[in-house]
């Protein structure tokens, strides 16, 4: 992965839960996590750690048409002026930009076509300490129900820029200085959201770990990227695994 520090990156992800016992039990015996209840002020959130380093977090859901749900946050220097070019780009601020204790400021946003994201501005939480790593978040991805019309907005948001690949599926790279950051194709349903890959050693051996743990299976495939499974965990929630190719340079 690129620079998570820089702004427009992907900086951060968590997991809103409608059972946040059930969903730190089925990731825990699914990725090795353990996860630290950051206490009462914290409204129930938990960081979710992989061998003492935070890798997400874990939180009640808090939107009933979301229900579970796993959030993407990108990461910038000003929430504020990122929730500026959101509502002047045709996106919406779902949650003004807030201060969470000393941690940070955050905001939650959709972009026109409806895929939540949110925007991350470090202050004593810098986001993740390990990606792209077995157990960790590897890779952020958009289904999006009208690429064309999305293209031009995260440019104008994040500063990133776009670059499109011969494919079918079409796909689509968010790039920052170069590198890329994100990725975004057609959605296959036709609802828009953005998704969470976590790296793995063996795709197989993980995804058939989360079917025996409760969860459900979208699809297991090869690709150029590596060998992946989408995949629902327990309470709803949508993420994918993926055994990455190393040699594979898009």
């Amino acid at each position: 992965m690129a620079d998570t520090t820089a702004p427009g990156a992907p900086n951060w992800a968590d997991l809103g839960s409608t059972d946040v016992p059930g969903a730190i039990a089925f990731y825990s015996a699914l990725f090795g996590w353990t996860a630290q209840d950051m206490g009462p002020e914290a409204g129930g959130y938990h960081l979710l750690h992989l061998d003492g380093k935070q890798v997400a977090g874990l939180g009640p859901a808090t939107d009933p048409a979301r229900g579970t749900s796993w959030a993407v946050y990108f990461a910038t220097d000003d929430a504020d002026a990122t929730a500026a070019r959101v509502a002047a780009g045709g996106g919406t601020v779902v949650v003004a930009p807030m201060d969470v204790m000393d941690a940070g400021r955050m905001a939650v946003f959709t972009d026109p076509t409806g895929a939540y994201f949110s925007a991350w501005q470090p202050g004593r939480h810098t986001g993740w300490e390990t990606a792209g790593e077995p157990g960790s978040v590897c890779w952020t991805e958009l289904y999006s129900a009208d690429l064309d019309k999305v293209k031009p907005f995260y440019p104008g948001v994040l500063g990133v820029t776009v670059r499109d690949l011969d494919g079918d599926p079409p796909y689509t790279l968010l790039e920052q200085d170069g590198r890329a950051v994100a990725g975004a194709m057609a959605s296959p349903d036709g609802d828009s959201r953005w998704g969470v890959y976590f790296f793995v050693d063996d795709c197989d051996a993980a995804a058939d770990r989360a079917l025996a743990l409760g969860a459900t299976e979208l699809f297991r495939q090869d690709s150029q990227a590596g060998r992946m499974a989408g995949l629902v965990d327990p309470q709803g929630g949508m993420f994918s695994v993926i055994k990455a190719d190393p040699n594979y340079q898009p």
